[in-house]
């Protein structure tokens, strides 16, 4: 057995290592010839002699070497022909036909791995009785050794397709044996929910993170330079439409507003005295004066009037604290305080651009609020915005959706996660189609170079 080890390992690949353990065995028994096979769609191919190799002028023989050593396998059992008395009844038709062809003795051996035959290996002798029922032990001993080294070999060697059916094979058959009743219960739920997620539309939602705004934001500026005399509001009060938001200083206005008021006085005065005299080119000089120290003397009371920073409508500031800038200096068109309507909002969904495509005016959707994480606040998309932007190194649209019921704890600013649906989908495809569409880009891409 150590020898026949020896000549098996010897060799990295199934043929020559099938070759050496039959030419090995040949050699010690003094036998005319050994053969290895194995089965191959259900029948046994013959995939080493001793002494030799398979060639194409052999087909007949390796035909009949093949078939003996079937009748093996089927019986599950080694058979030797002729039989002899003191045997169990076998069926030797095609051992006896090798017989017909070269007289002798012949003898197969089945290969087992796990209950499962596998191959057989034959003998086959120029005399008779030359195998005593305690040499076939041995014979029997030495293939349950060395035939798995021969079958593991074979299954390296052989295509992936062949080990894949066969694998499927196996477990058909275990399958079907009676104590597998927990698998075959197991396998159809597994069958009957795949099913379901290929075949069983459910809703498709896409979205992103979401925000809450005002439906309309006022922004309110600096209506000339100046400085902050007070401010009478902080983000998140409550305005009314004419409250008095904040002031700027008037003392420069003031000013300036009594420098035309006294020249005002003056060109009227002229004017006053040039028709007294009937002086008609001085009348028109002083006419002209006092309208262009009228027309300052508006500008003025309009920029005095501006200073009073008003709230434009009913609602809530949302931004601008100028309590800590009392004081501080502000250009003509610096923002100052925004606000927006109390009852009137729009969220605005960040939508990844690989989901855009999907997005229609008017599918509803939900909104889930990080300040109200168990009120899923209903929406309808109203607008999709043409352009994308970058946002944490994605590009997604901005997409404005409608409110149909609004809270009292609502406020601008609030953000949380919103999603769209926009159709309705197996489970199956909506976990994937991410993948696949990658897959698909990157292959597109790949195969244009």
């Amino acid at each position: 057995m150590l020898a026949l080890q020896a000549a098996v390992v010897s060799h990295d690949r199934l043929g020559p290592s099938a070759t050496a353990f039959a030419s090995e065995l040949a050699t010690r028994l003094g036998c005319e010839q050994v053969a290895v096979g194995f089965v191959e769609d259900r029948f046994t191919r013959v995939v080493a002699i001793s002494h030799g190799s398979i060639g194409e002028g052999r087909t007949e023989m390796l035909r009949a070497i093949g078939a003996a050593m079937d009748e093996a396998i089927e019986q599950a059992a080694t058979v030797l022909a002729p039989v002899p008395p003191d045997q169990l009844p076998r069926i030797v038709l095609a051992h006896e036909a090798l017989l017909r062809r070269d007289a002798g003795e012949v003898c197969s051996i089945p290969i087992v791995i796990m209950h499962e035959l596998v191959g057989a290996v034959l003998l086959q002798f120029r005399q008779s009785s030359a195998l005593s029922p305690e040499r076939i032990v041995e014979l029997e001993h030495a293939v349950a050794l060395v035939g798995p080294v021969l079958h593991f070999m074979r299954h390296g060697e052989r295509p992936w397709r062949k080990r894949l059916r066969d694998r499927l094979r196996r477990g058909w058959v275990h399958l079907r044996e009676p104590g597998s009743g927990r698998l075959r219960a197991g396998i159809g739920i597994m069958l009957a929910a795949v099913m379901v997620l290929l075949a069983v539309p459910f809703e498709f939602r896409v979205g992103g993170n979401a925000r809450v705004e005002g439906e309309i934001q006022r922004v309110l500026v600096a209506p000339a330079d100046g400085f902050l005399k007070q401010a009478l509001v902080r983000p998140g009060d409550l305005v009314k439409a004419g409250q008095l938001l904040a002031e700027l200083a008037e003392q420069d206005l003031q000013l300036e507003r009594s420098k035309w008021s006294s020249e005002l006085a003056q060109h009227e005065n002229a004017y006053s005295a040039a028709m007294a005299r009937a002086d008609r080119t001085q009348l028109v000089i002083s006419q002209a004066k006092a309208d262009e120290a009228r027309a300052q003397l508006a500008l003025v009371d309009g920029q005095i009037g501006r200073s009073h920073i008003v709230a434009p409508f009913d609602g809530v500031l949302i931004r601008g604290d100028l309590t800590q800038s009392l004081g501080a200096p502000v250009q003509r068109g610096d923002v100052l305080l925004t606000v927006a309507p109390r009852e009137r909002f729009r969220v605005i969904v960040e939508v990844d651009e690989r989901d855009i495509a999907r997005i229609r005016v008017g599918q509803s959707g939900s909104l889930a609020l990080s300040a109200l994480p168990w009120d899923a606040l209903s929406m309808t998309v109203t607008r999709i915005t043409p352009m994308a932007m970058a946002v944490e190194g994605h590009n997604v649209f901005e997409v404005e959706a409608a409110l149909t019921s609004i809270p009292d704890s609502l406020r601008p600013g609030l953000r949380g996660m919103a999603r769209i649906t926009v159709g309705r989908e197996p489970l199956l495809w909506a976990w994937t189609h991410r993948l696949t569409d990658w897959i698909r880009l990157e292959w597109w891409g790949w195969w244009g170079r």
